[in-house]
């Protein structure tokens, strides 16, 4: 497998700096960020390099030596926001990423499925948690025909370019755990749409990665490593759909997610938290989850995603990856044996 670094965490310096610091951890591969919520900051020069081959070129050559080489593109957005003009620029950045990874000998776009209003005139994403009643169903039918329409066109684009979509398993998404990944694909019919295996996303929902790995099989077509604690004492007062997020101010630092939608405070004394690899589910546990990715696909693109804000960016990395290598030598080393 080629263990590699979803490059958010890193947006803060040059992408050759970016580079050094996954090397220096022992890594090998960065998967890149291409648009949706967050700005292509290490390929500021997107247009171009679908242009030009001279431009796509350059961009690859900063690559050459550094023992690091692209691991896939990520574009996570909703492109089925009811707000079309978020809506319409998320979708444009999955057609271009995958359009991009073409042009740049890849093959996998990270991204999310979206999540439309509840009806026409909506003109906020309606997430349905527990449809026990019929007209949480009536949101759903609604939203599925909006998710087919969207979904068919792109797997159309994939198939031409040969990229698969990598949907990642995102609560506030309509496709959220395997039963939508199937019925996404009963409805579209989809042949180059399949999933990227997020553990964490799992962990929070009381899901085991592994088994959903096993359950999935060759839909899962890359994963990223990421952890997850359950603070038991605040879970077991608000339960794992906590919801006591704080609205930050113009005046606070805060991240644009598209037109007037802002990412809110993390709750304090959260019933949860994304953590570094090892501080929510030890070695053993990692390693058997890259067991399941190798058993699927040895080729596998596991890229770390650091989002523990105890721990710095590089601390937070390093910590992270000792852990991701140490699964992949037991793994390897159990594979030996046999």
């Amino acid at each position: 497998m080629k263990l590699g670094v979803y490059n958010a965490v890193l947006h803060d310096r040059p992408l050759p700096e970016a580079l050094k610091v996954i090397a220096d951890l022992g890594l090998t591969g960065i998967e890149i960020n291409t648009g949706g919520f967050l700005p292509p900051v290490h390929m500021p020069n997107i247009d171009e390099i679908l242009e030009s081959d001279a431009a796509r070129d350059d961009y690859l050559a900063i690559f050459d030596g550094t023992g690091v080489s692209i691991a896939g593109l990520n574009c996570n957005g909703n492109p089925l926001h009811p707000n079309r003009a978020i809506a319409d620029k998320h979708a444009e950045d999955i057609r271009c990423s995958i359009q991009l990874a073409h042009r740049l000998g890849q093959n996998r776009v990270v991204t999310m499925s979206g999540l439309p209003g509840g009806e026409p005139e909506a003109t906020r994403p309606n997430w349905i948690v527990n449809a026990w009643n019929s007209a949480a169903l009536d949101v759903l039918d609604y939203q599925w025909e909006v998710a087919a329409e969207f979904w068919k066109e792109t797997d159309q684009l994939a198939r031409e370019l040969d990229v698969k979509v990598a949907l990642e398993l995102h609560p506030q998404n309509l496709v959220f755990n395997p039963a939508d990944v199937y019925k996404l694909l009963e409805l579209t019919k989809a042949t180059h749409i399949g999933v990227e295996l997020d553990a964490s996303h799992l962990f929070w929902q009381q899901m085991d990665p592994v088994a959903v790995v096993r359950h999935l099989g060759p839909l899962v077509v890359q994963a990223a490593a990421k952890d997850v604690r359950v603070n038991t004492e605040t879970a077991a007062l608000y339960g794992v759909l906590d919801n006591r997020f704080r609205r930050l101010s113009p005046e606070e630092e805060r991240t644009n997610l598209g037109g007037d939608e802002w990412a809110n405070e993390w709750p304090k004394e959260s019933a949860w938290d994304f953590v570094a690899l090892g501080k929510g589910h030890d070695t053993a546990y990692w390693t058997e989850f890259l067991r399941a990715l190798y058993e699927v696909d040895p080729e596998m693109l596991v890229n770390i995603e650091h989002e523990d804000v105890s721990l710095g960016r590089i601390e937070g990395l390093e910590a992270a990856a000792s852990v991701l290598k140490d699964a992949d030598a037991a793994l390897t080393a159990s594979l030996v044996k046999r």
